[in-house]
């Protein structure tokens, strides 16, 4: 009889999220429209440059009404943004449904590189030339530089609350969060810089995971014992 394997160690496992509604044709009908805008508009931008495009012109590329523009993104900036934010809870969401006996830097970790692994575009690992487009529009279009950096301090934000909520102190969580949040902004901004500069894809890739995981070694020296959920 062969000899039988030592049982693995047990490791937390996140709960599978419950599978999201099939979308109804109306609901696919709009995604489709706000997608068509979208395109429409970095085709714009990157022709003549963000603050040389209306919205009016924007609306005529996407064969819709200026009105219809404004049903969808409430500004020009919001056009351009909007896949970035719906990834504005992610950081908090990954805390909320993390599971038992995982700190909160372990599920961050894991989301980010989980995110790197699938070269996912709200990293800015895509092979998707409109990734490299909207991140040097982004990067040099001070507007919209403002708004990126904006919409990463209220992701640290919800990061805060939900810390706070669960261990009900509001000022480590601020702590905690900034923290936190640095390794994401950090990896991030490397892996941009680098994607802008012509690194190439894998390579890029492969690199911020070794920055991932080094930087939340060191910042769990001070949090390793933090917000452990029970």
């Amino acid at each position: 009889m062969p000899a039988r394997r030592p049982a693995a160690a047990h490791k937390p496992t996140t709960p599978a999220p419950a599978p999201a509604p099939t979308p109804g044709l109306r609901e696919r009908k709009k995604r489709q429209t706000a997608s068509r805008i979208w395109h429409a508009a970095v085709d714009l931008f990157v022709e003549r440059g963000f603050d040389k495009v209306s919205v009016a012109e924007i609306a005529a590329a996407a064969d819709v009404s200026k009105m219809t523009v404004f049903n969808y993104f409430g500004t020009k900036e919001d056009v351009l943004l909007a896949p970035m934010e719906e990834h504005v809870s992610d950081a908090a969401e990954a805390v909320r449904t993390r599971a038992p006996g995982e700190s909160a830097a372990d599920a961050l970790r894991r989301q980010l590189l989980d995110l790197i692994e699938a070269r996912d575009p709200s990293v800015g690992l895509s092979d998707s030339p409109r990734t490299l487009q909207v991140l040097r529009l982004v990067t040099e279009t001070p507007v919209l530089l403002h708004r990126a950096h904006a919409f990463h301090h209220r992701s640290q934000q919800l990061l805060a609350t939900a810390l706070a909520e669960e261990t009900g102190d509001a000022v480590l969580a601020e702590v905690a969060a900034a923290q936190l949040f640095g390794v994401r902004n950090a990896v991030f901004a490397e892996v941009h810089r680098r994607r802008m500069a012509g690194t190439p894809l894998n390579e890029v890739a492969a690199d911020a995971a070794t920055l991932a995981r080094n930087a939340f070694a060191l910042v769990e020296k001070g949090l390793s014992g933090y917000a452990v959920k029970a």
